[in-house]
């Protein structure tokens, strides 16, 4: 096996070599891939380049560098970052390198598909070249975050699945629950929320992330084990939305009334879900406690328990990193249900709720009932 490692080793390089090949390299200063080829990634509208995470970086790109990128079709973005999530500001450009994506990816962070903004076809190609190392990387470091997927790392089950009662002004206790994914069971979770919502009484799932067709993927799956689950998608209780992340556009809030549309039609108890229970979760639940009568700093505490579960973070124990979040993911969300920069911890947020749903296709009595199903 010694005498194999050597060439094998020679075999494994010659192959990145060639695989960056397509790509033309930059010169030795700085950071660069010429012309390589894009995919349009459909589901959340990005544009994926035809490198792998490791070929990329390998040329001599990090988390946290701001970088040019030039499209054949005249189209450019300078000084975006590049990082490893999605830590830039909602509606601004980023290259990402999300774990477990196929390529690099160039997006608006839940912003419109930037395929479209540009006007790209699969015949353009893509240069990106270093601007500037470390200029995102007080970002990167506060927003790297990552979580274990083994239950025993987990202090409860509810806490491995990301499951609680929204516990907010207006809303009725165990009548509304979030969690990570029942039937999506990538991150071993499912089968613990499973069990979580039916010993919550859950009589209704609203499904943030999946259609028709992924669920029944997950159940066709051999590591299926959700069966509460199943009984209920099965007599027709969950709503399946299939969100993007894009929670500023009109396609994404017409879908969120017409899933609230139908939670009408159901009784309680709640459950929202996407697949971690963390953005898409986020948005909608935030919604709700503002439609309720929440205050900002409610929804705050609730929102940031998602981040006490997963990644142990709190005001008391990383102040910095809370805070951080609290400005870079929630903020954002609020600003945008009450549609302006004024003072969040004064806004009239129920307001800027109800006016949002009833631009989204609502009417005043549904909204007023949605309250009462959440309600006392």
């Amino acid at each position: 096996m010694k005498n194999l490692k050597k060439p094998l080793a020679l075999l494994l390089g010659f192959a990145l070599l060639l695989s960056l090949a397509a790509c033309g390299q930059g010169d030795d200063k700085a950071a660069a891939v010429t012309d390589c080829g894009i995919i349009n990634e459909e589901e959340f509208g990005g544009v994926y380049i035809d490198l792998t995470i490791e070929e990329f970086n390998a040329l001599g790109f990090a988390y946290g560098d701001s970088v040019d990128v030039a499209f054949s079709n005249g189209y450019k973005l300078n000084g975006i970052p590049y990082y490893n999530g999605y830590y830039a500001q909602t509606g601004d450009p980023l290259v990402v390198a999300y774990p477990g994506y196929p390529h690099v990816k160039v997006s608006i962070c839940n912003g419109d598909s930037l395929w479209k903004i540009a006007a790209l076809t699969e015949s353009d190609t893509a240069t990106i070249t270093l601007a500037e190392h470390g200029v995102y990387s007080d970002i990167q470091n506060a927003r790297d975050l990552h979580y274990e997927n083994d239950r025993s790392r987990y202090a409860s089950d509810a806490e491995f699945a990301n499951f609680r009662s929204v516990r907010t002004t207006g809303i009725r206790e165990n009548t509304l629950f979030r969690s990570a994914s029942p039937c999506d069971n990538r991150f071993n979770r499912a089968p613990f929320v499973d069990t979580l919502i039916r010993q919550a009484g859950v009589k209704c799932i609203l499904n943030l992330s999946d259609n028709e067709e992924k669920i029944q993927g997950y159940i066709g799956a051999q590591d299926f084990a959700s069966a509460y689950f199943l009984s209920l998608y099965k007599e027709g209780n969950v709503i399946p939305l299939a969100l993007n992340m894009n929670y500023s556009s009109a396609e994404f809030r017409a879908k969120v009334a017409e899933g609230f549309e139908q939670m009408l039609e159901h009784d309680g108890p709640y459950l929202v879900h996407c697949t971690e229970g963390k953005d898409r979760t986020g948005f909608v639940c935030a919604l709700l406690e503002a439609l309720c009568g929440a205050s900002y700093e409610e929804i705050a505490a609730d929102y940031m328990i998602t981040y006490d579960n997963y990644y142990h973070i709190t005001k008391e124990t990383d102040a910095a990193r809370y805070d951080i979040l609290v400005e870079n993911l929630l903020d954002p969300i609020l600003r945008s249900i009450v549609g302006s920069n004024t003072d969040l911890a004064s806004a009239d947020l129920a307001e800027g709720a109800a006016r949002l749903l009833l631009d989204a296709g609502m009417t005043e009595a549904q909204v007023e009932a949605l309250r009462a199903k959440l309600g006392a």
